[in-house]
């Protein structure tokens, strides 16, 4: 039976919308088997046979998220669940707490019946009596929290019989790397190895810079016409990918970045440096994403020092972590805060701005 996944993809290369690229022509050949794997083990077999996973990794910009969107979409099995890995690591804290905190009859309302006080089995038999086929974007794991459990939670959802589609820009094995006892987390990686084939998208364009390096980074004075460019490039870049909101864990604070697609955060001014945020949730952001849209950032005078210092806080994380910046401001970096206390300072802050408004920046945030 032909793979419903290249049929997609080769119909938006017939009509222009995608490009051809033989790093991606290897990804399709890896999704195409999946998908036909997907489809025997569920016609053949009333209890569904083990299927080998696709991990795909590559650097930025190659088009996982967008191939991963064609497969979903196309993917035969009917219980399926798409998300980014946060997102879903989010939701499996979110369960283990409802498991802890709660009394035999919450726990039966959600989980069932379960005995002993263990929550990693009742979760991960939750999560697999939704989806079958589990599709994540981005994985990366950077938080202790998670590399701790991963095992455990995967192991038993192998048990279940349950299939991964993976992108990530790393290699498994350099997964988690120099973490807090790593050793601790490298069963994980064994897992992946063990259950998914890992492919590579080596190679090819990073489309994402290609757009990128097509638009302004820094659109001013604040009216129609750059509103318009701004959220046109943000549709561009998400594509299809839906928005959705994004929570870290910040020193047990729950931050929320209200829109986000994938490895894309759009907050605006006042929900990033008008509220009480600081170095870590900055940081946390920066981390968790590779480019940032901040809208609405306005000309700041004498009576918003503490705006401007959380402004000057944010962009010194996203700097150092060489995220991505597109910014809707009321005016030029140099016009924005010229008096006040910091102001002097704040021409560091004028000075980054204007090198990740340029092209240059946007090769070193590719390259880190």
């Amino acid at each position: 039976m032909p793979s419903l996944t290249r049929a997609a993809y080769d119909r938006r290369l017939q009509s222009g919308a995608l490009t051809a690229d033989p790093a991606q022509e290897t990804a399709i050949a890896a999704l195409s088997r999946l998908e036909r794997d997907l489809d025997k083990g569920g016609r053949l077999f009333r209890k569904p046979p083990r299927v080998k996973g696709l991990y795909l990794w590559g650097p930025p910009g190659r088009g996982k998220s967008l191939l991963m969107d064609l497969f979903y979409a196309e993917a035969p099995e009917p219980r399926k669940t798409r998300a980014h890995f946060h997102a879903f690591m989010a939701r499996v804290h979110d369960l283990i707490r409802q498991w802890r905190e709660g009394d035999a009859a919450q726990r039966k309302a959600v989980f069932g019946q379960w005995k002993g006080d263990d929550p990693i089995a009742p979760t991960a038999a939750l999560i697999a009596s939704e989806a079958r086929l589990l599709c994540f974007d981005e994985l990366q794991v950077t938080d202790i929290a998670d590399a701790m459990i991963l095992g455990r939670l995967f192991e038993a959802l192998f048990e279940h019989r349950v299939v991964l589609a993976i992108t990530s820009n790393r290699a498994p094995d350099d997964l988690y790397l120099n973490g807090i006892n790593r050793p601790l987390f490298e069963p994980f990686i064994h897992m992946i190895q063990d259950r998914c084939a890992v492919v590579q998208m080596a190679g090819g364009r990073d489309w994402r810079l290609d757009r990128m390096k097509a638009h302004r980074a820094w659109l001013s004075p604040l009216d129609d016409e750059a509103r318009a460019e701004f959220d046109g490039f943000w549709d561009e870049l998400k594509g299809d990918e839906p928005e959705e909101p994004a929570h870290l864990s910040v020193a047990g604070r729950d931050v929320v970045i209200e829109r986000t697609a994938g490895g894309l955060a759009r907050a605006t001014f006042a929900e990033l440096c008008a509220r009480p945020l600081g170095a870590s949730d900055y940081l946390a952001m920066a981390r968790r994403f590779h480019t940032l849209f901040l809208d609405g950032v306005p000309v700041l005078g004498p009576d918003s020092a503490q705006e401007a210092r959380r402004l000057v806080t944010l962009i010194d994380a996203l700097y150092e972590a060489r995220t991505r910046l597109v910014v809707l401001a009321e005016a030029a970096p140099e016009a924005l805060y010229p008096e006040g206390v910091g102001a002097f300072e704040f021409e560091r802050t004028v000075s980054r701005l204007n090198q990740m408004s340029g092209a240059d920046w946007l090769e070193q945030a590719d390259a880190a």
